[in-house]
């Protein structure tokens, strides 16, 4: 019987620590030295860090108003090659699809010729009908 008294001290002891407050500040400590600690190593991290560049060093946009890499010219649809109808064309047979054109087209050609459908939410029946 002298066992469980002197257990069930122990358990009283910790109980009271733990209502008294005490094991929340050090908990609360701890956190807050890890935190502290995080905060120290991110900024010995960030000034190991190269710095920004200078806007100088940054590339420029051309004097023109175009992006860099576009391109703006009038094509045409490439013939498609003929085959006997015993061989099939492979695709590295094929051109690229479409060959430059010197002169715009007309103004009859720009047009769309298709069927005049509705756009979503247009209230059109769709599909020209």
């Amino acid at each position: 019987m002298n066992t469980f008294l002197v257990d069930s001290a122990q358990v009283t002891t910790a109980a009271g620590v733990w209502q008294s407050g005490l094991a929340q500040v050090v908990g609360g400590l701890v956190v807050v030295l890890v935190l502290i600690g995080a905060f120290m190593f991110g900024i010995r991290l960030k000034n190991k860090e190269l710095p920004p560049p200078d806007p100088e060093s940054q590339p420029h946009r051309p004097d023109t108003d175009a992006l860099p890499g576009e391109m703006s010219e009038y094509r045409r649809p490439a013939e498609m090659p003929q085959t006997d109808g015993e061989h099939r064309l492979m695709p590295y047979q094929l051109k690229d699809g479409s060959e430059p054109n010197p002169e715009p087209p007309t103004e009859e050609k720009r047009k769309w010729g298709g069927i005049s459908s509705g756009g979503f939410g247009s209230g059109g029946p769709g599909h020209g009908d």
